[in-house]
């Protein structure tokens, strides 16, 4: 009896051990290249099959390899046998370049930071599930892409509408121009819906409906008996999240709309006349004219957002995303108003001429004046950092980044050749900068309109030339708006994805441009918050609307898993051929500009912070300038994501100060619209000319 309990021990724990998982990794860091880390696990023990739950979110469920992992970041993976049977291990590549050190030790601040600007306070609170989730499974013509070419019918139906199929089933059989019949199978089990009746068209490419028709390619679909959670590859639920950043940029928007009186409708004329230089008087205070201040703040917000960033919006919330980001433009104008009123209102003017404005100025003598010192020096420091940080950041190494980037996408020629470009770029730069506010406002005022007007025309024609389509492209974004599928996340889903989109591409609210305005030539404060409420819609109303439209236009916003640049250079593309190399030229213009206009809106921080002299102001224009060439010849990832957040996170004090100071405001912009109204204000003697 002794043995056999000694036997049934030792085979007990043979049999237990046999169970256990054994887990060897390979890791590999296979160059120098950022978030190319690879992690190969060879799993022995327990019960095969195995399921792998990684923390990377690309990785899927059965994959024992993930790829494109972060260098210097822990990962976890938890395996799990068919037995039940799991274990967890943790897994890090080794950083050997300083590119990969510096991204490695980024990667946790950048999300830090993304998660104060995109927490989802209704989400916290339990208002609403933010997870995605498909009430139906939508069956598409297989193999279909928006550009294809032919015309796909529905030939039979081998099962009843409403009847239930299993995943595997043969459900209908599909003809087309050139190629056989193809019979399509369920994917899913649930109840079948027709979305086209047999014998009918689904897809027919010579059919403009078609074309622009937000899924026109699916041919039916399967209702789930209960709604299934969208996941991510590793089957971490998709979430559909309200960012806070959004809610605290629009709310501010609408809020100033509301206690302005609608200013960015009733002022929308006299903004123009002031823009014209009606009211422009030489002798004013100030370095340069209202419109040049336009020009340099204008050119400081458009750039690749309105064309990579709308082809993200447009491809992720479909045609309805424009609907909301015209609306969200046109509120912003009201934000710019009052941050560009109070830019000039508490100015400051040295006796050499230069201007010294911008949030830093009102919201800590603004506040100061209303017994909030303290507050408001606090609330001007932290602006004064974040601008300095985005200055170098977003408003540099991320434009000369992505500039290369898209220019040696067309021109072969500059492939490794970053440092070199951003050489040039940066010596283009320095040029201009040097010279201060008077020489980048010279310089913005005859490129911004060269360049918007190349965009806008070029746009134009793309629209021109698929005229037919103005009925259904219109159609697709006002039921888009309204109407959206429940896979684009419902009306809350794009309103989000288009309000956003507009919020960070105008920056109204982030109170950058109040920098450039401040320098304005202007005895009435007023005056230049007309002007800058023509910038929101210019950047949005304008131009990612012209964006948005050729993506609808031409279908692309159809396309799925191309990047939002080359999105919409293709859709230019299909219509002017030559226009993909224009349309790198013009990035290029885009971020020159943006990199000139943010360095004296981080110069205005930097001498916050560090003293008004010049020679302080010198050693951030070298600091500047240093950048230019860093951002364009080396891979720099979390660190340029960090520094673009910034941006935003510059509206938090901002925004808060605004809210202090708009019945301020108001009072000043009373006593401006009488001024306006007795006729008393000083009239220029060209009337119409753009300084």
């Amino acid at each position: 009896m002794k043995y056999c309990l000694t036997i049934l021990s030792f085979l007990l724990a043979f049999a237990m051990q046999s169970q256990e998982l054994e887990v060897n990794a390979k890791i590999a860091n296979p160059s120098n290249t950022l978030n190319d880390g690879v992690v190969t696990l060879d799993v022995t023990g327990g019960t095969p099959p195995y399921t792998y739950k990684w923390s990377n979110q690309e990785t899927p469920l059965d994959s024992p390899r993930a790829t494109g992992l972060i260098e210097g970041i822990e990962y976890t993976v938890t395996i799990t046998d068919s037995a039940g049977n799991s274990v967890t291990k943790e897994y890090k590549v080794e950083t050997e370049a300083i590119t990969e050190v510096f991204n490695g030790v980024m990667t946790p601040a950048v999300n830090g930071l993304g998660s104060v600007l995109f927490w989802d306070p209704f989400a916290a609170i339990g208002i609403y599930d933010p997870i995605a989730y498909a009430d139906v499974k939508l069956i598409p013509i297989p193999g279909w892409t928006s550009d294809v070419q032919n015309k796909y019918i529905l030939k039979k139906w081998l099962k009843p509408e409403n009847s239930q199929v299993r995943k595997g089933e043969e459900i209908a059989v599909i003809s087309m121009n050139d190629g056989p019949d193809e019979t399509i199978v369920a994917p899913v089990d649930g109840s079948l819906k027709y979305l086209v009746k047999g014998g009918g068209v689904i897809y027919n490419s010579d059919n403009p409906e078609h074309i622009i028709e937000q899924g026109a390619h699916y041919l039916a679909e399967i209702e789930y008996a209960e709604p299934v959670a969208l996941t991510h590859p590793n089957g971490d639920p998709v979430t559909k999240d309200i960012p806070f950043i959004v809610i605290w940029l629009v709310l501010g928007a609408a809020f100033f709309t509301i206690r302005m009186g609608f200013i960015n409708i009733r002022g929308f004329k006299h903004s123009i006349d002031l823009a014209r230089g009606k009211y422009d008087d030489p002798n004013a205070p100030g370095q340069v004219t209202h419109f040049q201040a336009l020009a340099t703040a204008v050119s400081g917000t458009v750039g690749l957002g309105n064309i990579a960033g709308v082809a993200v919006a447009v491809s992720l919330g479909g045609a309805g995303a424009t609907f909301w980001m015209i609306v969200c433009g046109l509120l912003g104008m009201s934000s710019k108003f009052v941050e560009c009123t109070l830019g000039v209102k508490y100015r400051d003017i040295l006796p050499d001429g230069r201007v010294f404005g911008g949030p830093m100025n009102y919201l800590r003598y603004g506040l100061e004046k209303r017994n909030m010192g303290g507050f408001g020096k606090v609330l001007a420091g932290v602006f004064a950092v974040l601008a300095v940080g985005a200055s170098f950041g977003g408003g540099n190494m991320f434009q000369a980044n992505q500039s290369f980037e898209q220019l040696a996408s067309q021109f072969p020629v500059l492939e490794g050749n970053g440092f070199w470009f951003g050489i040039a770029t940066a010596i283009l730069v320095g040029v201009v900068i040097i010279g201060g506010i008077k020489s980048i406002a010279k310089v913005t005022g005859r490129v911004v309109p060269i360049m918007a007007s190349v965009y806008v025309l070029a746009a134009l024609a793309v629209i021109i030339v698929n005229i037919e389509n103005i009925g259904p492209a219109f159609s697709a974004i006002v039921e888009g708006a309204f109407n959206p599928s429940a896979l684009k996340g419902g009306v809350i889903g794009v309103l989000v994805v288009g309000f956003q989109r507009a919020a960070f591409s105008n920056e109204a609210g982030v109170g950058s441009a109040a920098i450039a305005h401040s320098t304005a030539k202007t005895n009435n404060p007023p005056s230049e918050g007309f002007v800058a409420l023509l910038e929101p819609f210019i950047d949005t109303v304008v131009v990612c609307t012209l964006t948005a439209l050729v993506l609808i236009f031409t279908g692309m916003h159809e396309v799925e898993g191309m990047a939002g640049a080359q999105l919409t250079s293709d859709a230019f593309g299909s219509v002017i051929s030559w226009f993909p190399y224009v349309l790198g030229v013009a990035v290029f213009l885009f971020a020159f500009s943006t990199m000139i206009s943010w360095s004296y809106y981080g110069m205005r921080a930097w001498t916050y912070l560090f003293g008004k002299s010049q020679k302080s102001e010198m050693i951030y224009k070298m600091f500047f300038l240093i950048f230019v060439v860093v951002g364009a010849s080396i891979s720099l990832g979390a660190v340029l994501d960090f520094s673009d957040m910034m941006i935003l996170a510059m509206s938090f004090p901002n925004i808060i100060g605004l809210y202090i100071m708009s019945g301020e405001v108001k009072g000043d912009l009373k006593d401006y619209l009488k001024k306006l109204k007795a006729n008393t204000l000083f009239k220029s003697q060209k009337k119409g000319k753009a300084a």
